[in-house]
């Protein structure tokens, strides 16, 4: 049997869902990008995505992905040479420090797993530790896309000013920006990496860089490229400058009219529904694993990710079951990417829910359902009541 006829459910973490409404501002003729209603589009989208991030200071649109993000904040702040210190809680804080030392930085890594969040305690000691000041940036995920960690970047920001050290806090909000509580400038984060594809609800392809004083003081003494410099994209002389060549048109036209749904909802309320989603996830899978192998990664629910929910199920059920959904549910869920061994960093024992963006009760309900059939027809063994108990946290709002 194949899926009937239907839309399909793509509930990988990213791409997250992209709304009608974000397709339908795509779809029209290339505009004039000297002069006129584009060019005047783009200062007040900037001000809305400042708003998004919490952060007054500057902020810079690059045309790729989050990997580009992350270069290009390196480069700004990083020299040949220089140490940064990498706090890694899953694949994509291992992916960071790869980019760094491409650059020709000197990579500390500390590596927590993926089962506990980058710690402050440790941090601090590794700051205290460099008594030459030479680390000149702290690297961390405040959601890695592959564990589902969130760390608390505020406590981390205490670290670094109680151990007196000067270095850079930069943090990679590229699966929590839109989908949970992050404040910028209140948390003390000096340079802030995203991307469009998750909780901005666009297509891929744009890369964000939010930075403050303290961070563009450090530019001073790098020699960033041209095309990743991030001065005359934050405070460009001309239209032109913004991004450093022609503009990525559509791409800003999906992104005018996410901000404007998110500014519609309010952003608190997107946290509050992201909130009550991965709850709801968090409820069926408890139901589902006492009668099974079914289990949630993170035991501990103020470490899980309000956007994306790791998953084990055992070595023999998990690319199954992600199959059969495709086949025969309709429904595409995250594969265990960094969960398994380094040489082999898709892990068919585990798989993962996207539940950022554009998502509401009755679209999670429905994955919810598929997993259940999927558990069914496989015969893998799991404990009964989940989507009811789904349904009962998004009752209770």
């Amino acid at each position: 049997m194949t899926h009937s006829p239907g839309r399909h459910a793509l509930a990988i973490p990213g791409p997250s869902v992209i709304p009608e409404r974000v397709l339908q501002a795509m779809i029209r003729p290339a505009p004039d990008i000297y002069e006129g209603p584009f060019v005047e589009m783009v200062p007040g989208l900037i001000a809305d995505l400042k708003a998004v991030a919490r952060s007054r200071h500057q902020a810079a649109i690059y045309i790729g992905n989050g990997h580009a993000a992350w270069e290009a904040a390196l480069a700004n702040v990083i020299a040949p040479g220089d140490s940064v210190l990498v706090a890694a809680t899953g694949l994509f804080g291992h992916g960071w420090a790869e980019v760094a030392r491409g650059l020709g930085a000197r990579v500390r890594l500390l590596d927590f797993g993926t089962a506990a969040p980058a710690g402050a305690q440790r941090v601090a000691e590794a700051l205290v530790a460099d008594r030459q000041r030479r680390i000149r940036a702290l690297l961390v995920c405040h959601v890695d896309t592959s564990s589902s960690l969130r760390s608390d970047i505020a406590a981390l920001r205490r670290a670094l000013d109680e151990s007196g050290h000067p270095a850079l806090l930069m943090v990679d909000a590229i699966a929590s920006l839109g989908c949970e509580r992050l404040e910028t400038d209140s948390w003390g984060i000096d340079v802030l990496v995203a991307a469009s594809q998750k909780g901005l609800m666009c297509p891929p392809g744009l890369g964000l860089v939010f930075f403050n004083d303290r961070a563009e003081a450090a530019r001073a003494r790098c020699a960033p490229s041209r095309y990743w410099d991030w001065r005359p994209r934050a405070r460009p002389e001309s239209f032109y400058q913004h991004f450093a060549g022609t503009a990525p048109t559509h791409h800003l036209f999906a992104l005018r009219a996410a901000l404007d749904m998110i500014r519609e909802e309010g952003l608190e309320a997107a946290w509050a529904r992201h909130a009550r989603l991965a709850a709801a996830v968090w409820a069926a899978a408890d139901a589902w694993g006492r009668g099974g192998p079914l289990r949630l990664h993170l035991r501990d629910p103020a470490l899980r990710a309000h956007s994306v929910t790791t998953l084990s199920i055992g070595a023999v059920h998990g690319t199954r079951l992600r199959r059969w959904l495709t086949e025969n549910a309709g429904v595409t869920l995250g594969i265990g990417l960094g969960m398994g061994t380094k040489e082999d960093p898709r892990a068919d024992g585990f798989f993962r829910i996207g539940h950022m963006g554009h998502v509401n009760a009755q679209m999670l309900l429905g994955v919810l359902g598929a997993i259940e059939a999927g558990l069914t027809a496989l015969e893998i063994p799991h404990g009964t009541g989940a989507v009811e108990a789904a349904a009962a946290v998004l009752a209770a709002g």
